[in-house]
């Protein structure tokens, strides 16, 4: 699931596989960008936003992607088949003469002048692995809403860049903390937001997540994904629940053992 870890990898494989080069084929298969050639111009920069994909490109242009709950951008030599999925859930294709770059199922693409990107990303929170990094507003944002559950909190964008499903769970677990305790209840919310940057930071070259520091396979994360199965800390079946807005919930995995706090709302 793409998170802010494999958002600033796939930034790093793009940028190094255009950043310099100038575009032989271009082609953005959305309605409103069917007509755009990008053909010609040079790929300065491939840069992550949060979850954003920011590809900047000779003439004050910038391609913005986001790879949703399943998009992907894959690299493989100019000339070769594309591999990444069927034909049909292309999105982009920008192409070097030495490598091209395929989009697939990108739920988001955008074009607009570069000196406009901040209406597209303005609104994020400090980005968990970018420059602008700011742990102190990070927190001050989490705590605006002291009444919202801590993991909604995490989810929204605005607060900090990166935090996705997966990195949400884990984190309350390593919190001790239900995702629904209510955010002026967490304990060190200071400590929370350093933990969410070291995980990323640790993760961001890894092709597999790990957050409980055992890199054998299934056993990289403590909660996530294992509905039903034992905690590895306690041996508590870990549950599974919904969260977040009526028609929008993130499936969500705690250990009732290991994390104190509410449990979810009941449902229907």
């Amino acid at each position: 699931m793409p998170e802010g870890d494999t958002v600033w990898r796939t930034a790093r494989v793009l940028h190094e596989a255009l950043a310099g080069e100038a575009l032989i084929r271009s082609d953005l298969r959305v309605p409103r960008l069917a007509t755009t050639d990008l053909t010609g111009r040079t790929v300065l920069e491939v840069v992550p936003r949060g979850k954003h994909l920011l590809t900047r490109v000779g003439g004050g242009l910038t391609l913005h992607s986001h790879l949703g709950m399943d998009g992907s951008w894959r690299v493989h030599a100019t000339g070769e088949r594309p591999r990444g999925g069927p034909h049909h859930q292309i999105r982009a294709v920008l192409a070097t003469a030495d490598r091209t770059a395929v989009g697939y199922r990108l739920p988001v693409l955008d074009l607009v002048r570069t000196t406009d990107e901040s209406t597209l990303v303005g609104h994020l929170g400090p980005d968990l692995l970018g420059p602008d990094w700011d742990a102190e507003e990070a927190v001050l944002r989490l705590l605006s809403d002291p009444g919202r559950t801590v993991g909604e909190a995490l989810l929204d964008q605005r607060n900090l860049a990166g935090v996705g499903n997966v990195y949400k769970s884990e984190l309350c677990f390593l919190l001790r903390v239900t995702p629904w305790l209510p955010m002026a209840s967490v304990p060190g919310p200071d400590r929370l937001v350093a933990l969410a940057k070291k995980l990323l930071e640790a993760n961001k070259s890894r092709v597999s997540r790990i957050t409980t520091a055992d890199a054998r396979p299934d056993r990289g994360l403590w909660v996530y994904g294992r509905a039903d199965r034992p905690c590895r800390r306690c041996g508590t079946p870990v549950l599974v629940a919904g969260q977040g807005p009526e028609g929008r919930e993130r499936t969500t995995y705690w250990c009732p053992h290991c994390q104190t706090g509410p449990p979810p709302p009941p449902t229907g």
